[in-house]
């Protein structure tokens, strides 16, 4: 079997930095899948960019976290479990997991899938900002069968692992549970006829890749390249450099690199050496359907 891999931008609509940078790797041939953040102040302009460019598979990102410190946004529901003190989306997603009601989480995450629909968006799969509907961090893994339950329900491929591999096992994270998670996702994306990658690889930074960007491509491209057979999904945040990014994160450089890397023609000479193949949730979709993969 071949070795695939999806590198979704997520993030798009976050802030216009964002928007700017995918929608230029969009059309410059060089990103096949992102998903959109429905409830943050730059959606719309990416929303109205799907809708313009149907021939790029563009999803929803569900977003119950809100983590910057002055940069947030608020849910699309009314749902006060969702949000902390100052009325924005939690910080972080282990505060998600211990405070948020079960229902007030399932009628947010329907809420943001119908406002991309109301806005005349066709979304091509879902994911989730942050890993909040996991239910990885503090057990609550009936949050992770609720959101295959509900793109089961839309009719939406979703991204979780179905397959495990220990050279993209999470960082601290236990092989054991990492595998028990494997068996749990399978068996409900079964159950509600959810189409999912078979592996998901985190990127995890470190301050050893930050010493330059051909530094931090070069450590990124041998992970991209260490894969399983079958299909592996990963995910970036690209983002060109301005003052706005600089104003939302101290870590801006890192989403700056991730745009660079998807533009840099030597990320694409690599990959292609290496019997990688870039493909899109779209090409995923009809692999999975037609058992090619």
């Amino acid at each position: 079997m071949a070795k695939y891999l999806i590198v979704n931008a997520d993030d798009y609509g976050m802030c216009k930095a964002a928007n700017e940078a995918v929608q230029e790797l969009f059309l410059g041939g060089w990103l096949k899948s992102s998903t959109v953040m429905l409830p943050c102040p730059a959606a719309k302009e990416a929303v109205q960019f799907s809708i313009d460019h149907p021939e790029f598979p563009i999803g929803v990102h569900i977003t119950l976290t809100s983590e910057w410190a002055k940069y947030r946004w608020k849910p699309l529901t009314s749902g006060k479990s969702l949000v902390d003190e100052d009325g924005y989306m939690w910080h972080e997603s282990d505060m998600v997991e211990k405070n948020a009601k079960y229902k007030e989480i399932e009628a947010e995450v329907r809420a943001q899938i119908d406002y991309a629909h109301r806005l005349g968006m066709k979304p091509s799969h879902i994911d989730n900002h942050m890993g909040s509907l996991y239910g990885h961090y503090t057990g609550r893994l009936s949050l992770g069968k609720m959101a295959l339950r509900i793109c089961g329900d839309y009719g939406y491929a979703y991204r979780i692992f179905t397959k495990n591999d220990k050279r993209i096992c999470p960082n601290g994270t236990p092989y054991a549970l990492y595998s028990a998670i494997t068996i749990l996702t399978k068996m409900w994306g079964k159950k509600y006829n959810v189409i999912m990658p078979d592996y998901l690889l985190f990127p995890d930074w470190n301050d050893d890749m930050r010493v330059s960007y051909e530094v931090y491509r070069d450590t990124i491209l041998k992970i991209w390249t260490d894969l399983p057979d079958g299909v592996t999904e990963t995910f970036i945040h690209p983002s060109v450099e301005n003052d706005e990014l600089k104003g939302i994160t101290g870590r801006w450089l890192d989403r700056v690199w991730e745009y660079q890397l998807m533009k840099d023609p030597y990320t694409h000479e690599y990959l292609k050496k290496h019997g990688v193949e870039l493909i899109s949730y779209r090409e995923l979709i009809e692999m999975k359907k037609n058992g090619t993969v």
